[in-house]
């Protein structure tokens, strides 16, 4: 099986794809700025580099490099295509642009009838300023494109709260404010991949952020069946076969889903439960890709 992992240069899940693979599947690495597209008569074509897309089994999208508007709807577009023309890619294109929304995502996993925070975005600066106090003037306030917890601030003080709202607003920026829930300093990260959840929970004694990046401490969490149907059940709102998926249990004695990342990492996951993710990874598309395939013959049979 041959397999385009859109990635870095020096990615470390290039390498471990690779290392996984052990010689069963060609791992090839593409990058989006190289990637191309030719609408001609016969066929619309995708190319990266000199690498034609129509010649590999499957995409696995790893990184989305900063960009323009044009440019991330461009390569969006352009993985879109690929889909249609049959290529098995991981994620889907549009699970990438609902999860890396954060209120479409939000949104999104409401609709599934799962327990979010509650959220409020908006534009203006009144608005913003009354939503902080709808939600109890205890807010955390977050990027609406962003991960691993850069950029995300606690704000309970109205001062500071009118701050940050102007220079969003002055930027041009969307207010994505979220009720801060007291937590007991750990949060759970599920991961789905297919029909397997795997999880740990990450706790940090010296910061309410919980993100790996930020100097938590993972450890091996026992996956029930409901977090597993939950991790699924958020998976599934935005349409992503492969997710990490965040649930915060709050000292109320809830459990709420935070977000789900449809590029997840599985590094810090892989070395807590001595589990060989990207192997499983490469089973998930070995089976996306086998299922495409009986599906054609299917179709071509009738």
């Amino acid at each position: 099986m041959q397999i385009d992992v859109f990635c870095t240069p020096n990615s470390w899940y290039l390498r471990d794809l690779r290392r996984a693979a052990a010689g069963d599947h060609q791992i090839a690495r593409v990058g989006f700025r190289r990637l191309r597209s030719l609408v001609d008569r016969p066929a619309t074509t995708i190319a990266c580099g000199d690498r034609a897309a129509r010649n590999t089994d499957a995409v696995l999208v790893r990184s989305m490099p900063p960009g323009s508007l044009e440019q991330v709807i461009f390569r969006m577009d352009a993985i879109g295509q690929l889909e249609a023309s049959g290529v098995v890619v991981l994620n889907p294109p549009r699970a990438i642009e609902t999860a890396v929304d954060k209120f479409l995502a939000t949104a999104r996993l409401r609709h599934a009838g799962m327990r979010v925070p509650r959220t409020a975005v908006c534009q203006d600066r009144d608005d913003a300023m009354e939503a902080f106090r709808r939600l109890g003037r205890d807010v955390v306030i977050k990027p609406l494109f962003g991960s691993e917890g850069r950029g995300i601030t606690r704000i309970c003080d109205e001062a500071l709260a009118l701050r940050a709202v102007k220079m969003l607003t002055g930027m041009g920026g969307v207010i994505y404010f979220q009720e801060y829930l007291e937590h007991p300093g750990y949060d759970l990260r599920l991961l789905v991949i297919g029909d397997r959840v795997l999880g740990i929970r990450r706790c940090n004694p010296h910061d309410w952020r919980t993100n790996i990046s930020r100097g938590a401490v993972a450890e091996p969490l026992v996956v029930t069946d409901e977090l597993a149907r939950l991790a699924r059940q958020a998976a599934d709102a935005v349409g992503a076969p492969l997710a990490g998926v965040d649930l915060l249990p709050a000292n109320n004695g809830e459990l709420y889903a935070l977000e789900v990342n449809a590029v997840p990492g599985w590094r810090a996951l892989a070395k807590t439960l001595q589990v060989d993710v990207a192997r499983l990874v490469l089973e998930l598309t070995a089976s996306l890709v086998g299922s495409r395939r009986d599906r054609l013959e299917m179709e071509g049979a009738r």
